[in-house]
């Protein structure tokens, strides 16, 4: 199929699809015409690419942890005993910044909070 068919039913435009193209995570066939030839097993290669993004995961960390990802029915799953542990650094990561913004918030809440009694004198 062609980049704008796969781009259908993967639910993602053709410029991602470049992209992912672009950064490895993705290996179309060529027509002898030059065109990217893509088959039904792209779809899900697209799928799991997008679930990895949408996890807070990198393109270089997608790229690396792609091919010992597996479906488990339900769920994208590692099947790589040690991606286990780089999915929990990668969750600690977010946590931390999590928190980093949680104290970014308070602190322009206070810096709000001052300007409106500020304003009222």
């Amino acid at each position: 199929m062609q980049i704008g068919a796969l781009a259908r039913r993967a639910g993602v435009s053709p410029r991602a699809l470049r992209y992912y193209e672009e950064k490895g995570l993705l290996t179309p066939g060529r027509t002898s015409g030059g065109y990217r030839d893509y088959t039904d097993e792209h779809v899900e290669t697209v799928r799991r690419i997008r679930i990895l993004l949408a996890a807070g995961l990198n393109t270089d960390m997608v790229s690396e942890m792609l091919p010992c990802m597996v479906n488990d029915g339900e769920f994208l799953a590692p099947g790589c005993e040690d991606l286990i542990a780089e999915f929990e650094r990668e969750r600690r990561r977010i946590d931390t910044q999590i928190a980093e913004l949680h104290d970014v918030r308070s602190a322009l809440t206070g810096i709000i909070s001052a300007g409106r009694a500020f304003a009222d004198r």
